[in-house]
């Protein structure tokens, strides 16, 4: 792929699935992460598990798993994946106040995960905003975005710090 060309476009222009086939099943992993910004009385909820709808970080984390395993139906032209590993991690933050949700994805394949990892943590970030939407409704979920990604022609990649 040369930089700066749109690999699912085609030479006449028109939207193209992206052939896979000659290249090599290797190893590869992206990480993706989000934030749900709250009030600190609805993170106080979620912290003692007295959200209504139950329990907050359990079901964004099997909400996202879920995700990323139909990423191919949700988002056009997007493989369809043999997934070896989603993890889906959610930590309270006081400083925002809020939840700080990453995922991690990982697949032996011809085709990397970002956009997996992407859908696993949006989908968790709105998850999370369902289960307490009764308490919250000024939630703002922000910040989606990959981390980082390995494998493949590419290598490895990370995001840089924006501090």
């Amino acid at each position: 792929m040369s930089e700066g060309r749109l690999t699912h476009i085609d030479a006449t222009g028109a939207a193209s699935m992206v052939d896979v086939s000659d290249k090599a099943a290797t190893s590869r992993m992206a990480v993706a992460e989000g934030v749900v910004v709250m009030r600190p009385e609805t993170l106080r909820l979620i912290r003692e598990g007295d959200a209504k709808k139950g329990d907050v970080i359990g079901t964004a984390r099997l909400a996202g798993i879920m995700a990323a395993k139909r990423t191919h139906e949700l988002i056009p032209l997007c493989h369809p994946l043999l997934l070896t590993k989603v993890k889906i991690a959610c930590e309270p933050d006081d400083a925002l106040p809020g939840l700080r949700l990453t995922a991690e994805v990982r697949v032996q394949g011809q085709t990397g995960v970002e956009m997996e990892a992407l859908t696993a943590v949006s989908v968790a970030c709105l998850t999370v905003y369902d289960m307490v939407k009764a308490a919250d409704r000024g939630m703002r979920i922000e910040g989606i975005r990959l981390l980082s990604k390995e494998g493949g022609k590419s290598g490895l990649w990370r995001a840089e710090d924006e501090a």
